[in-house]
């Protein structure tokens, strides 16, 4: 049983190409893969809709921040649907379920005393009547005197910041200099619950096998030792703490943002707890990028070990780094780079995106999307290996001259174990790589298992040609050439099991062209597409794309704005303000 969650897309704004990439596509290619060996598999996802994050944007758009949910949920859904992903349930963190599931969890920790209380000092806007969250806060920074500087991180110089820390501090709601004033949080003691952590993490990351900048991140939090962490936020939008004197208080959004993954199950099923209280049967793989690494190994983990019941804990996580596009940073606010709804509008194929984003994962590494290399894989690689090897032996087979689309039978004599011919040399060859792509597969390593099942293409291709697969050798070899067309296209059968992970419609279009049904993952190639057999109708899995289109989508997509932030003049601050006030006044309302 193989429970696979995607890091919840915060909900925003649009995810651009990097986002689906580092969670969302990666995980979805593991749930299929996992499908396609037969295991009985959940793959759960949604997006996460409270904090402040949120708050700041509906104040932004002057709406309420049920109806920014909704807005980006749905434009969320739309984008994955689209890029096919295959989620059994893609739900989200704003329902009755987080609230009943969060503050059980919560209360369960508080009873076994793994709760503490600390008062801070935090800006409190008078005009406002609330204490302001980082992101509600601006002013000057105290290193490099950037005036537009954030309560959390100045854009500049890049410190990282205390909102207290800001010199000549404004709430952005309404322009006005905040005062400092206590405020009293709930934290969870994760400096008592280290022992347990570590030992869990020990226990999971060698049984798991993580990848190594998520074991690497997790253990410098460890090795530094772990702290009391608030859980508490001075917010209006998320779930009520259920504890007395704090009933004006929400949860931190990244203490409920990880158990949206059970409430959101719970959501798709009542039978919940048998995917997450069920450690002895179940394994949890968990997909984001590296900053949310200490989130999914450290706080959920201690969050699930403190509430003292049987919880299905990570097994392995899969980390990755950065994509980057043509050497810089994708920026919305900048129209730099690819976000999900624009990938639609370049009229290219899903499946291209899939494979060239999944070809440039950044496993190990920031890698880099450009569309020159784009444009090459798709004419280079899917259109003259996958696709010519398809297209080549299904038009063989189907022409009236040779076979009239029915499989011919393989002389047993030149496929048999030990037998020194191409042929048998071709299906150990095959049988070597399948095995590796398994391994990597199980072992999560996406990228290298990708370009694995290229290269079972690429042996296709290259049988073909050593075996001079053309009319003359129907004609003067029969019995070869029966051989050759039963290996090929079974070969062409079992990529599409390979490659549904990948590329689902393609995978589709071929078994389509075979007539036949979609496939398990076997563990060695065989003749499933027996003698007899009478194939579809030949297409083309691919189509070129012309190199002109690279200098057409760079400048469509490029963006020429410089990566130093603008200081805003008194007069925008002050439009600025004054606008906010107003959408504050219409949520409020």
């Amino acid at each position: 049983n193989i429970l696979i969650t995607s890091a919840l897309p915060y909900v925003n704004n649009v995810p651009h190409l990097g986002n689906i990439i580092g969670s969302t596509l990666s995980a979805d290619v593991f749930a299929r893969y996992s499908r396609v060996r037969g295991n009985n598999t959940l793959f759960i996802c949604g997006t996460d809709e409270y904090g402040t994050a949120t708050e700041t944007k509906a104040l932004e758009e002057g709406v309420t921040c049920q109806q920014l949910c909704d807005k980006y949920h749905a434009m969320h859904k739309d984008v994955y649907d689209w890029f096919g992903l295959s989620f059994d349930h893609f739900g989200r963190t704003s329902t009755d379920k987080q609230t009943e599931i969060v503050q059980d969890i919560f209360t369960r920790m508080h009873k076994n005393g793994f709760v503490s209380e600390k008062t801070t000092q935090q800006l409190y806007c008078e005009q406002c009547s609330r204490f302001l969250a980082d992101r509600y806060v601006e002013g000057t920074c105290p290193r490099c005197a950037y005036e537009d500087a954030r309560g959390d991180q100045c854009d500049k110089c890049g410190h990282l910041l205390d909102a207290i820390e800001l010199v000549d501090p404004r709430c952005k709601l309404d322009g006005n200099r905040p005062v400092v004033r206590e405020s009293t949080h709930l934290c969870i003691d994760l400096d008592r619950l280290q022992p347990q952590c570590a030992a869990f993490v020990e226990k999971s990351s060698t049984a798991g096998a993580w990848s190594a900048n998520g074991l690497s991140i997790t253990n410098s939090w460890l090795s530094e030792g772990l702290r009391p962490r608030a859980i508490t936020r001075d917010l209006k939008w998320g779930v009520p703490v259920p504890l007395a004197g704090f009933d004006s208080k929400v949860f931190y959004v990244w203490f409920d943002a990880c158990i949206g993954y059970p409430s959101i199950t719970a959501a798709y099923t009542p039978e919940w707890e048998q995917w997450w209280k069920n450690p002895a049967n179940v394994q949890l793989f968990q997909f984001m990028g590296k900053d949310n690494v200490p989130f999914h190994t450290v706080v959920f983990p201690s969050s699930q070990i403190a509430t003292g019941e049987d919880w299905t804990l990570l097994h392995h996580i899969s980390a990755c780094e950065y994509l980057n596009y043509e050497g810089g940073k994708f920026s919305k606010s900048r129209g730099v780079g690819v976000f999900g709804n624009n990938a639609r509008d370049t009229g290219v194929a899903p499946d291209v995106w899939r494979y060239y984003l999944l070809s440039s994962r950044p496993e190990s590494s920031d890698t880099i999307f450009t569309w020159a290399n784009f444009v090459a894989c798709n004419n280079s690689v899917l259109l003259a290996n996958i696709g010519n090897f398809c297209n080549r032996t299904l038009k063989f087979l189907d022409k009236n001259t040779t076979y009239a689309g029915i499989v011919p039978t393989a002389d047993p004599a030149l496929i048999a174990a030990g037998a020194d011919s191409v042929h048998r040399r071709f299906i150990d060859d095959v049988n070597e790589l399948l095995t590796s792509f398994i391994e990597h597969m199980d072992a999560v390593r996406i990228k290298a298992a990708l370009s694995i099942a290229r290269d079972i293409s690429a042996r296709g291709n290259q049988y073909l040609q050593e075996c001079n697969t053309t009319n003359a050798l129907f004609t003067e070899q029969r019995t070869q050439c029966d051989t050759v067309m039963a290996l090929a296209v079974n070969l062409v059968y079992l990529l599409s099991a390979l490659f549904h992970p990948f590329m689902p419609a393609t995978a589709d279009s071929i078994c389509r062209q075979l007539n036949a049904p979609s496939r398990l993952l076997p563990d060695s190639f065989a003749l499933d597409l027996k003698p007899g057999h009478i194939i579809g109708k030949p297409e083309h899995l691919f189509t070129n794309i012309d190199a002109k289109k690279v200098d057409q989508w760079l400048a469509e997509f490029g963006g020429s704005a410089s990566d130093e932030p603008k200081q805003e003049s008194k007069k925008d601050k002050k439009k600025k303000a004054k606008a906010a006030a107003a959408a504050k006044t219409v949520q409020e309302a």
